[in-house]
């Protein structure tokens, strides 16, 4: 039971880091201030369901589809940790970048009919980012018989709790703009970058040790 809880403790933050859905919701807001109420708690919804499916694709397919390709795991773990890591620097130095980014990606579909999947899902919500971060969470897998069914349930809970936030954010998003400036959500922002950043540089460890480990028990 302690795996999955440290699983949840580790996906969750991470997830939670790179999504943003609270400055999310301040955008989510602006491109659907002309739909109802009604609609757009229909397309909050959808977003969260969509983005549920797109984490849980990355956590659990993304290592093996890699892995497919001849991309070992340690490398995996190494790569996704700088990619974590990187990601975490930028949004601790420059989160407002990143908001005006996600606007301009939004801002084409206030016209549009069905905009959940493109671009409230993807890229706006889930993307790149996150995709990157959550296959690197889930290239940290243990073994088959070394806890991997906690792993397993710890990180679908962290998914699963993600696209819960997404969907309660995204449809509270009036009160929240209420709630909070721009100030405050770009001081949030940077909180969830610095532990974006520490659980990059932990992944990171990971591959880096499992790449020394045969290199200093072949010395010994």
């Amino acid at each position: 039971m302690s795996e999955a809880l440290n699983a949840f403790l580790l996906g969750f933050p991470a997830l939670f880091s790179i999504v943003n859905p609270v400055s999310g919701a301040l955008i989510f807001r602006e491109v659907t201030a002309t739909r109802t109420s009604a609609a757009r708690a229909g397309i909050a919804r959808r977003v969260a369901m969509n983005s549920l499916v797109v984490m849980m694709g990355a956590l659990w397919a993304g290592s093996y589809v890699l892995a497919f390709f001849g991309i070992t795991l340690a490398a995996l773990r190494v790569a996704g940790g700088l990619v974590v890591a990187l990601s975490g620097w930028n949004l601790l130095n420059a989160p407002e970048h990143q908001e005006t980014r996600k606007q301009a990606q939004a801002a084409t579909a206030e016209g549009s009919e069905d905009i959940a999947l493109f671009p409230l899902t993807i890229p706006f919500t889930t993307g790149p980012g996150t995709i990157s971060v959550a296959v690197a969470l889930g290239a940290g897998h243990p073994r088959l018989f070394a806890g991997l069914g906690w792993f397993f349930l710890g990180m679908t809970a962290a998914a699963a709790a993600m696209a819960a936030l997404i969907w309660i954010t995204y449809r509270s998003a009036d009160r929240l703009a209420g709630l909070m400036s721009p100030s405050g959500s770009r001081t949030l922002t940077r909180m969830a970058a610095f532990l974006l950043l520490c659980i990059g540089v932990q992944i990171l460890i990971s591959g880096v040790q499992e790449v020394l480990r045969p290199l200093l028990a072949g010395r010994s």
